[in-house]
């Protein structure tokens, strides 16, 4: 049996692509910076280590407004042109 599991999961985060997606940049950045927010792991693994920091409630996301989007690149960005 996995732990956590796939369906404790989605009750913390509302989709499995957005579990992977906040699972997998979280992985990476403990990958990068050795930052554990747990006292202790049951998974060796970077990602299993995010799911299990996701379950606890350690990590969360939230879903940027329009507004904050155009904020992060400025009007004049050529990005998404």
């Amino acid at each position: 049996m996995l732990y956590p599991s796939i369906d404790s999961l989605l009750n913390k985060i509302d989709s499995k692509y957005s579990l992977v997606s906040v699972a997998a940049k979280r992985a990476r950045s403990m990958q990068q910076t050795r930052d554990e927010r747990l006292p202790k792991y049951v998974s060796y693994k970077h990602v299993g280590k995010a799911l299990e920091e996701i379950y606890s409630g350690e990590l969360t996301y939230r879903i940027p407004k329009k507004s904050e989007t155009g904020a992060i690149y400025g009007k004049d960005s050529n990005i998404g042109k």
